[in-house]
């Protein structure tokens, strides 16, 4: 800093200035700095910074794994919003295991992270232990009942309701909801939404949990099917099932929907590039990732920890395509041209 500060032709007060972006610099002295920076290629030391200031200027992502599209998408719009605050971040993922969730957390902590963000892991959660009091967090697509940490959620009931009826007003009334083995906040409220939409039209629920392996899901289909009264539709509650599903219904030559609907939970980038394109309930990712950055960038600019948590729901959306066929309304509209 003292070598720019002489080139440059200032004190080393003012380069600090102009690295902090203060505003009591003029145009012609902030341009000179810049140039002596740029000449002796000069690069502060982040370390003594933080130590000087007491802040790492670095906030934490948690999410369970990054082969999920979905969990990769929010960490990226996290991603997006620090950078917009001068702030890095430091992912880990948890495995969806709160032991795994626990130890990468407390690493994040030793890396003097200011704010966390997590998607937590099912179970129970070791994060209301002291240590973490004074690290503000917020948690992203699942809440953790009875803690005082801020959420950012979307419709799920309301959302797989939205799917289910659609499918029943394609006069479907054998429709099989097929979800990961495990409870996890999300699926449980997908398939409250399955199961009340069922209900309501005077239906028998029809729920089966299989694992993450391919091959399983396969088996699972081919039995229902192969079932004296097999399913006319499917409903999936998570991106993973309905990959699987799909990918299984083409191994046994299964065409939809001239077979078999299908219904999604969860968009996925070739849902609407493959054939038939497909029917999902989109969550706005984007919006959840940057909704819940800009909540723990709020609690950080605050002095003192608000007693009152945040819970933000954003809806969702049915994206009508093509994997349920043609709606008996364009039917009649059809037959009568």
């Amino acid at each position: 800093m003292s070598d720019v500060a002489r080139l440059a032709g200032v004190g080393t007060m003012t380069v600090s200035r102009v690295l902090n972006d203060n505003v009591h610099v003029s145009e012609a002295t902030r341009a000179r700095v810049l140039d002596a920076i740029a000449k002796l290629h000069y690069m502060p030391n982040e370390v003594a910074r933080s130590l000087r200031d007491q802040r790492t200027r670095q906030i934490g992502i948690l999410v369970p794994n990054l082969h999920d599209p979905f969990f990769a998408q929010c960490a990226h719009a996290i991603n997006l919003v620090a950078k917009e605050h001068s702030y890095s971040t430091v992912i880990a993922t948890s495995d969806e295991d709160p032991a795994t969730e626990f130890i990468e957390a407390k690493r994040m902590l030793r890396r003097h992270i200011e704010g966390l963000i997590i998607v937590p892991a099912p179970g129970k959660t070791q994060l209301r232990d002291p240590e973490f009091e004074r690290t503000p967090i917020v948690t992203l697509d699942r809440p953790v009942k009875g803690s005082s940490f801020d959420s950012v959620v979307v419709q799920n009931k309301r959302g797989a309701e939205m799917g289910v009826q659609h499918l029943i007003e394609h006069r479907h009334r054998r429709i099989a909801c097929l979800g990961l083995a495990g409870y996890v906040w999300t699926k449980g409220e997908r398939l409250a939404g399955y199961n009340a939409a069922m209900k309501a039209a005077g239906l028998e629920p029809d729920y089966h949990a299989v694992s993450e392996l391919q091959a399983e899901m396969l088996q699972t289909i081919r039995a229902l099917l192969e079932s004296k009264l097999p399913p006319t539709a499917f409903f999936c509650t998570n991106n993973l099932v309905m990959r699987h599903a799909l990918h299984a219904l083409s191994t046994l030559n299964i065409k939809i929907p001239a077979q078999i609907a299908v219904v999604g939970f969860d968009d996925f980038e070739m849902a609407d590039i493959i054939r038939p394109a497909m029917t999902v309930v989109r969550q706005p990712t984007d919006a959840l990732g940057r909704l819940a950055a800009e909540l723990l960038f709020s609690r950080l600019s605050e002095h003192s920890r608000p007693e009152i948590a945040k819970h933000i729901i954003l809806p969702v959306d049915l994206v009508i395509r093509n994997s349920c066929g043609i709606h008996p309304c364009q039917l009649s509209v059809k037959s009568a041209i």
